[in-house]
């Protein structure tokens, strides 16, 4: 199968205006996104997140290596038809109504003129907005904003959405209304890159996840296996006596009506997993 994003050995060098400095924003970058994953693109500020992006969406060209959308080259216009983006902070003109907003995006996205006002009531009710489809932008909260922001970048029926930082300022009752919009794409078989800082959420969501730090990748897998503390291992009993706690596996054979459920590994947060890789987790 055909992954929806591959990135191999890729490298991203700024030179410095006036100086003969350069900056390396991204180094020896590998990874695959797979069609219909929640794949999150973490790192401290930066980390080389926000310009690797940019070379996925091709507005950025490589300095070595070679990014793939769906099999084609991002420097090629052909693999943008497949991508919707929502930026960390995007425009729009706030005298327009939510419809109008869609509708101005789907046209030059190439939708038929025919079809535009249905398409945007369409993507109005699915991120929630159809209530506020004939206010104007003006009278939006920076919630509301994010989801019009979520609807122009469905708005060509992409395979491949690309979210920078999409709960932004938003508050808990917002960002939680985003989360789930996010789920129901991937529902959709919509494959997802997600660029966040709110590690409680990515936890929630994504499937998969690389951690970049100072340009690099330091860590990149299943999200549910890197966070499992390896060294140690869980007992979930069922109706145990307080006792049964202090004599663990041995003795649950022996108390009538005691089961071991399971062993596993316990996890930890995404938070605490992040600060460790990074090498930013604070010493005693």
């Amino acid at each position: 199968m055909t992954p929806a994003i591959s990135i191999r050995h890729l490298s991203k060098v700024f030179p410095v205006p006036f100086r003969r400095e350069r900056v390396v924003a991204v180094e020896d970058l590998s990874l695959e996104v797979a069609p219909g994953q929640v794949y999150g693109l973490l790192g401290p500020n930066g980390s080389g997140k926000s310009t690797t992006m940019k070379m996925v969406l091709g507005l950025v060209p490589p300095t070595r290596g070679q990014v793939e959308v769906f099999g084609v080259d991002a420097d090629r216009v052909e693999s943008r038809v497949a991508v919707g983006f929502l930026p960390e902070n995007p425009y729009f003109q706030k005298f327009l109504t939510g419809t109008e907003t869609v509708a101005f995006f789907g046209r030059l996205a190439g939708v038929p003129k025919r079809d535009l006002r249905d398409r945007a009531r369409e993507l109005l009710r699915l991120v929630g907005l159809e209530e506020a489809a004939d206010r104007r932008l003006s009278g939006y909260s920076k919630g509301m904003l994010q989801r019009i922001g979520l609807a122009q970048a469905l708005v060509q029926e992409p395979r491949l959405l690309v979210l920078d930082e999409p709960t932004a300022g938003v508050d808990p009752a917002g960002s939680r209304d985003i989360k789930d919009l996010i789920l129901k794409f991937k529902d959709r078989g919509i494959t997802v890159l997600l660029c966040s800082h709110l590690l409680a959420q990515v936890q929630e969501i994504c499937d998969r996840i690389g951690i970049l730090h100072r340009g690099r990748l330091v860590c990149e897998g299943p999200l549910a296996e890197l966070i499992e503390k390896r060294a140690q291992t869980e007992l979930v009993l069922e109706n145990a006596p307080a006792g049964l706690l202090a004599e663990i596996e041995a003795a649950v054979g022996r108390h009538e009506g005691a089961r071991l459920l399971h062993r596993r590994h316990p996890q930890a947060s995404l938070e605490e997993f992040f600060l460790t890789v990074t090498g930013d987790e604070k010493k005693p």
